[in-house]
């Protein structure tokens, strides 16, 4: 049954390659809201050159960033159509990403300085073991999730402005974040397929091989995703960013 799971995550984002792009929320535009994410990871990762894992890269946001600040950058992701759309990035921007096809939960062991991901967690049929292999991938590295409160981990305040967020972007009809949906059976097999808390993340983290945890809120971000809206939409803020670091 879980290969059948398996089988069904990879084919929703084989599915989903071809317009995950058209998302600002999966592949930010601005230059502002690039420079923002350019040095969070300048920031938190080790000093380059360092070995970085993305673990469930897709298109390869994170990786393309880690590249270009000088990291050699292996991404990790269960879809070949993730992972051809990543390569042609990598091309276009002249930069040199490995890539690897696979599930987050088989990532290569030993070698690694750090192992990043990006809104992956929810997703994975084991958090709980793909964060003790990310450990046997970076054994004396760092561990860096970046996430974001939405769904069910969202509080009643952020609960109300996503759902007016949600409202202004169908009335833009705007393209929505993707293809379709997981499906009910899905979600219920998953851990957290219906958001997971910036709280249970770090408890996560910490009952792992990785031990204690740190947070840190992403609020240069979140301000550059705000300064490319106008009007209400700008009054309505951007979803909260976090980064939950061990090692």
């Amino acid at each position: 049954m879980q290969d059948d799971r398996v089988q069904e995550i990879r084919e929703f984002w084989d599915a989903d390659a071809a317009t995950y792009d058209g998302s600002t929320s999966h592949h930010p535009q601005t230059a502002l809201e690039l420079a923002a994410w350019s040095a969070a990871l300048e920031r938190l990762l080790p000093p380059a050159p360092a070995r970085v894992l993305d673990v469930g890269a897709g298109t390869g946001f994170l990786s393309l960033l880690a590249a270009a600040l000088g990291h050699r950058v292996t991404a990790l992701d269960l879809s070949a159509q993730m992972l051809e759309r990543l390569r042609e990035k990598a091309a276009a921007q002249e930069l040199d990403v490995h890539t690897l096809e696979g599930a987050a939960e088989a990532a290569p062991a030993g070698g690694f300085d750090a192992v990043i991901e990006r809104h992956v967690v929810w997703t994975l049929l084991e958090p709980a073991a793909a964060l003790d292999t990310w450990r046997a991938a970076a054994p004396h590295g760092r561990l860096l999730l970046f996430e974001s409160a939405w769904g069910s981990a969202a509080d009643a305040r952020e609960s109300l402005l996503a759902h007016a967020r949600a409202r202004i972007q169908a009335a833009k009809k705007a393209a929505p974040d993707h293809h379709a949906s997981y499906s009910p059976e899905l979600v219920d097999a998953l851990a957290h397929g219906t958001g997971l808390s910036a709280e249970r993340l770090v408890e996560l983290v910490q009952s792992s091989a990785w031990g204690p945890a740190r947070i840190e809120r992403l609020r240069d971000v979140e301000w550059s995703i705000v300064q490319a809206k106008s009007g209400i939409e700008r009054m309505l803020g951007a979803a909260p960013r976090f980064v939950v670091i061990a090692g």
